[in-house]
């Protein structure tokens, strides 16, 4: 998926841009400059294409010296991790020194750039623009992030000039698996993809970070082949003390639309951390196949119910992930790695598994069979006329009902349970829809 970074200097809007095109108020929004701290993302899509929109905070604080340094770290950053740059400029204020010296590292930078005037609200503001021509880009529009003013025509702009899309792997009848290996930092990624290539494909180091973009690996193991995907740490936001490391987390999360399979590797010695259920849950809700590898068994407690502990601590922890197949392994040894490569082939082919029409059928009657059907307001009662199975990749399931907004959390999972016993969905999600009849007017 193709990054796109917004960049330009306090308080030019920015954060008010990056919420309209992204279609919810995500990044804060106020009037003082400086308020985006944080750097934050969100997937944007336009005219068919997807990709990663990066709010970035404003570039010059305030301050001697180090003014030029700040553009310089910030700018550069964004110039080389990003596919397409924003460069988003105050169409009251006109153009600054401060705007010149950022437009000087874009030009250098070889990436496309769009300068996006700001705060053209209406049609007799369009001349507010032109000053902006002397920045010496070809790519330039004229807008108001705050009325949503010429977005579309911005975001033409910006699918045009995304690079082309990579090949994409054909989901369930490719022979290739791919495999994002994800986690927390340091908790043994790049040894475990060193030890399924058998080679040193990816640069393994004890400090946290080391890995700061994906690489890719093809294997054959065991007569299947896999490309396995390495992924940087993913830390918690306060940690998040440099661009650099923001950047890794959105290519952590570039890594995971482009798999199949994620192995969530946990450290033995601290699993079920915030980050480790922020990223089984981003997995899940991307409806990929999930594996949990706990790693560094080998410095665990050797009492003989550790693994029995560790099991029920996970299922505990993360009972929206209990169908994840957990693997024990060790990094450092070996132990345990050659089961991986069989249990993330079979969640592959849970994910595009397909139920037969007979036991669909039958899927209906158990759920028919549930003691108390959900009642709406009024007493009205849910009323299924019907299920089919709509999708693999992962399976999902549409049931036609008389009104959906009857259906409770409580009442899904317990279909949802029922869809399980269907088949074997071990470490795939399971979506459910509920379709409401089409009424004639």
């Amino acid at each position: 998926m193709a990054i796109v970074a917004i960049v330009g200097k306090p308080n030019v809007g920015k954060s008010s841009l990056f919420n309209r095109v992204v279609g919810r108020r995500k990044a804060i929004v106020d009037d003082q400059p400086g308020v985006t701290r944080d750097r934050i993302y969100g997937e944007a899509e336009h005219g068919g294409r997807s990709f990663l929109l990066v709010d970035t905070g404003g570039l010059f604080p305030e301050g001697g010296d180090s003014i030029a340094e700040s553009i310089r770290r910030q700018v550069l950053l964004a110039m080389e991790e990003s596919d397409l740059l924003i460069f988003v400029v105050d169409g009251k204020e006109g153009i600054t020194p401060l705007d010149r010296d950022v437009a000087l590292f874009l030009r250098k930078s070889g990436k496309p750039v769009i300068v996006a005037v700001n705060k053209v609200d209406e049609m007799i503001h369009e001349g507010r623009e032109l000053d902006a021509h002397s920045l010496g880009f070809s790519e330039l529009v004229g807008l108001s992030a705050a009325h949503g003013r010429n977005i579309d025509e911005l975001m033409d702009r910006v699918v045009t000039l995304l690079p082309s899309r990579e090949p994409e792997i054909r989901e369930g009848v490719n022979d290739e698996v791919a495999v994002a290996i994800v986690g927390r930092p340091n908790v043994g990624k790049s040894t475990l993809l060193n030890l399924l290539s058998g080679s040193e494909r990816s640069l393994v180091g004890p400090a946290p970070g080391t890995t700061r973009d994906s690489v890719d690996s093809l294997v054959t193991i065991g007569g299947e082949r896999f490309r396995l995907i390495d992924t940087a740490g993913l830390r918690k936001r306060s940690r998040i003390s440099s661009d650099v490391e923001f950047y890794s987390l959105v290519r952590t999360h570039e890594s995971i639309e482009r798999c199949d399979v994620a192995v969530l590797m946990m450290e033995g010695a601290e699993i079920c951390t915030d980050q480790d259920k922020k990223m089984a849950g981003l997995v899940l809700e991307k409806g990929k196949g999930l594996v949990i590898a706990v790693n560094k068994w080998d410095l665990l407690s050797k009492t003989p119910d550790i693994g029995d502990k560790i099991t029920e601590e996970i299922r505990d922890e993360m009972p929206f992930a209990d169908f994840a197949p957990l693997v024990f392994i060790s990094g450092l040894t070996g132990r345990g790695v050659h089961k991986l490569p069989e249990v993330i082939f079979r969640v592959r082919s849970n994910r595009s598994r397909w139920i037969s029409t007979e036991r669909v059928g039958a899927l209906v009657r158990d759920v028919l069979a549930f003691d108390r059907m959900p009642t709406g307001s009024g007493g009205k009662m849910l009323m299924i006329k019907g299920c089919a199975q709509v999708a693999v990749n992962p399976p999902a399931f549409a049931f036609s009902v008389n009104d959906p907004e009857i259906v409770n959390r409580s009442f899904e999972r317990y279909v949802t349970k029922k869809v399980r016993e269907l088949g074997d969905f071990e470490g795939t999600p399971v979506r459910i829809f509920w379709r409401g009849r089409q009424i004639r007017k």
